[in-house]
């Protein structure tokens, strides 16, 4: 029995002096909870809408103040005409455009019903379906209350209009986030076991002293994998297309050069994961955690970036994830260009230099 004690007690001081195991142990539950308590909510905070009033009466600013008001929406502009919507939509900040008819106060006084539209982008149909709700319930507790006090016998309809996914189908949702997912574990993963695999077998220093250079060998090693992230990111195109009819409504062009720079910035990261972790597992483990979990509730994936607290949305523009789901959902299902995705491209291209750079002087460092 004080074998086994001291057995125990050897185990314990083992895992004690230990700090990865302490992370796993401790680090992650407590990660885990506090970022899921935060990021899952179907709560709407600050989401930015549109107004086009071709009312312009005192009841129609009521019922605009009274959205506003409420603490879950942000005018964001104004519009003049119904043709400013689709662009509106485009850009991808406002979420919602609230439409009143002319004559709107006059048609409440004789009329047996009025009309109000509610229009939303709906290329996410969660926070598209939100966004409805919250807002036809603003609408008419104002109208009922509003009724109670005048006794004017008026029904208000409000017509909806969803925008880019008129049938609220999950996989317009879900391709692009599921797409951004596989092609930075496959690549980022796959690339950094590859490498650690090489180091931690002592086979990497007999590649070093062979005629090739080091950035040769680091090209032959991730060569491969972006080609096959490349089958991938078409695979998954083709069968969100054919088999979930997820539209590519955009630039096939732009939407696979942009696929192939994602993968390049998932490959760099790779590589960097390599330059730290010592063993596969510890290559394994750090581009799981590190790539797998903010993926999925930082990328706003399956939750809206705006419900999370602003501490996590600035955390949330470190991930490569969240720019090109915004660039894939911008080009499949609004058919933008360029023009409309330049700055994600752009950020992406610039984690690819960083990730880049920070690998092969790490990489250089390492050697000496």
């Amino acid at each position: 029995m004080k074998r086994f004690l001291g057995f125990v007690w050897k185990e314990f001081l083992h895992i004690f002096r230990d700090y990865r195991t302490m992370l796993i142990l401790f680090g992650i539950p407590v990660a885990q909870i506090m970022l899921f308590g935060y990021v899952i909510t179907n709560e709407l905070k600050d989401i930015r809408i549109a107004v086009l009033d071709h009312s312009k009466d005192e009841v129609t600013r009521e019922i605009t103040r009274k959205i506003l008001s409420s603490g879950f929406f942000i005018l964001d502009r104004t519009l003049d005409s119904a043709g400013q919507m689709e662009e509106v939509f485009r850009e991808g900040k406002v979420k919602e455009v609230v439409v009143f008819p002319p004559g709107f106060a006059e048609n409440m006084q004789r009329l047996p019903g009025v009309d109000i539209q509610l229009i939303a982008d709906a290329s996410d149909a969660n926070t598209a379906q939100l966004v409805v709700n919250y807002t036809s319930a603003i609408i008419q507790n104002y109208l009922q209350n509003r009724i109670s006090e005048t006794s004017l016998p008026v029904k208000v309809n409000a017509g909806v209009r969803m925008f880019y996914n008129p049938s609220l189908k999950g996989v317009y949702m879900f391709v692009p986030g599921i797409m951004a997912m596989i092609l930075v574990l496959i690549s980022a993963l796959m690339t950094s076991v590859s490498i650690a695999r090489e180091k931690e077998f002592g086979t990497m220093e007999v590649l070093l002293v062979s005629p090739l250079r080091p950035s040769q060998i680091i090209l032959g090693k991730v060569t491969p994998y972006m080609a096959l992230s490349v089958i991938n990111a078409v695979s998954i195109i083709l069968l969100g297309n054919l088999v979930f009819g997820v539209p590519v409504q955009g630039s096939t062009v732009l939407l696979l050069a942009v696929s192939i720079l994602y993968i390049f910035l998932a490959l760099t990261i790779g590589i960097f994961i390599s330059t730290l972790a010592r063993t596969q597992q510890m290559a394994m483990f750090m581009s799981l955690f590190i790539m797998m979990l903010p993926t999925i509730l930082l990328s706003g994936f399956i939750f809206p970036i705006e419900n999370m607290p602003k501490i996590l949305q600035w955390f949330s523009a470190l991930m490569p994830p969240r720019w090109f789901i915004v660039v894939i959902k911008s080009i499949m299902l609004k058919a933008n260009g360029l023009l409309y995705v330049w700055k994600e491209v752009l950020i992406l291209a610039g984690m690819s230099l960083l990730f880049l750079v920070m690998s092969f002087v790490r990489f250089r460092v390492r050697l000496e």
